[in-house]
């Protein structure tokens, strides 16, 4: 079996807290439409809170239902495009951070995420991540259809590297998605189940379990070895 060559990580809730991402799009969406939405202080806590309580993937909608505005499409599609072509106010994780120093020039180094490719690549920006990681891969530019559990992205990082599956580790936080395809293909897994991230909790598919558990990146280092 190949010693560990390559490191790869998820982005969302693994490098840094994906709530602070919402938070930060929605402070920026509330100064928007403030005229259609109310104080924006107002508007921001509320979306804050909508996302709090599980209401993901409908905290515009909730809102305007709320608002009396139920059915203004226009806005909503604006309101997102809005919340995804932000930029950013969000740093790392610290044992991120210190991972990422820590394993630079030890370990080839990658990141797979999903997410529109405007929206991933301002976080990749807002992180610094072009001058910390050897190869991205945004699912979103391989076409429709080629985000997580699909197999692509971890076929092209491996290539990349030219490494055998045995010396590639995946680090995600997703149990729903992130580790049916490195899985499959022999690569070995860690998750961080991050306290108070999105998908905390989630229980994984038949062969999407990840094979070993880790509290922080800090931890990482005794898998590697």
């Amino acid at each position: 079996m190949s010693a560990i060559q390559a490191v790869i990580f998820d982005l969302d809730d693994t490098l840094y807290p994906e709530r602070d991402y919402a938070y930060s799009g929605f402070a920026v969406v509330a100064t928007a439409f403030e005229e259609q939405l109310g104080d924006p202080t107002e508007s921001t806590a509320r979306m804050n809170a909508l996302l709090d309580a599980d209401r993901r993937g409908r905290v515009f909608n909730a809102l305007l239902d709320e608002l009396g505005r139920p059915d203004d499409d226009a806005l909503i599609v604006r309101m997102i495009e809005t919340f995804r072509t932000h930029k950013p106010g969000i740093e790392l994780f610290p044992d991120a951070d210190a991972a990422l120093t820590r394993f630079r020039g030890a370990f080839r180094l990658g990141l797979i995420t999903d997410g529109p490719a405007v929206q991933q690549s301002a976080k990749v920006d807002a992180l610094d991540l072009r001058t910390r990681i050897d190869e991205l891969v945004l699912t979103a530019e391989l076409g429709s259809g080629f985000g997580k559990p699909h197999p692509a992205a971890f076929d092209l990082m491996q290539e990349h590297f030219d490494l055998p599956p045995s010396a590639c580790i995946y680090v995600a936080d997703n149990a729903a998605k992130d580790f049916v395809a490195p899985n499959a293909l022999g690569w070995k897994t860690v998750q961080i189940p991050r306290i108070g991230g999105i998908y905390h909790g989630i229980l994984p598919p038949e062969g999407g379990a990840p094979q070993h558990m880790a509290s922080s990146l800090d931890e990482l280092d005794a898998l590697l070895r």
